[in-house]
């Protein structure tokens, strides 16, 4: 996996360049690693994230492991909530008894599950639920978080991530969609003759 450009994109109101990695033969993805940006720039984007999702009145907040995790804990304190729920991706030894739901991914072969200890199931019920990620790609995350929240008797009342790539997600999530809100957009490339980078998929 190589850097074959820099993809830029402003994120609450300041330009960040993204790697664009090569994968597999032909494929590329403009990559957002929140954790490589540092603490004022997850601070930030939780704020912005948390601007746009205030409307909806969410009372907790539910995030995926792993990069999910610094945006919800972010989101939450802009929100004012103090607690917040996340979704492992493995049944982690601490989990009691956990609530589970079917992950369907598109770049993971084999079965996956999303987790969340069944203790923290009264955070969720009949609770107005937001559910925040890093980025909206094929949308099977955040499908299965959706799910989970509805699963533990949460009623979803928005969705946020930091930057949409392509338009997959849309599809995967449906009805859903039209309660997704983002601070930014990246397309979806390939490789090219030439190793020319090419737009493949794209949707703002």
């Amino acid at each position: 996996m190589g850097v074959l450009a820099h993809h830029r994109v402003d994120i609450a109101g300041e330009p960040v360049d993204l790697p664009v990695l090569s994968v597999g033969e032909h494929g590329a993805i403009v990559l957002l690693n929140v954790l490589d940006h540092g603490a004022a720039f997850i601070r930030r984007a939780g704020e912005a994230l948390a601007e746009r999702l205030a409307a909806a009145r969410p009372e907790v907040v539910l995030g995926t492991a792993t990069l999910g995790i610094p945006v919800a804990v972010e989101v939450s304190r802009a929100l004012g909530l103090d607690r917040f729920v996340i979704a492992q991706k493995s049944p982690k030894v601490y989990l009691d008894d956990p609530l589970t739901v079917p992950l369907v991914s598109s770049t993971t072969a084999g079965a996956q599950h999303l987790y969340v200890d069944r203790a923290n199931v009264p955070l969720l019920a009949g609770r107005r639920v937001a559910v925040v990620d890093d980025v909206a790609a094929s949308g099977a995350s955040l499908a299965a978080a959706l799910a989970l929240a509805r699963a533990a008797g949460g009623r979803v009342a928005a969705v946020g991530v930091v930057l949409t790539e392509g338009n997959a997600w849309r599809e995967r999530l449906g009805e859903d969609a039209r309660l997704l809100v983002r601070l930014g957009h990246i397309p979806r490339y390939r490789v090219g003759e030439g190793g020319r980078l090419e737009v493949v998929a794209d949707s703002l």
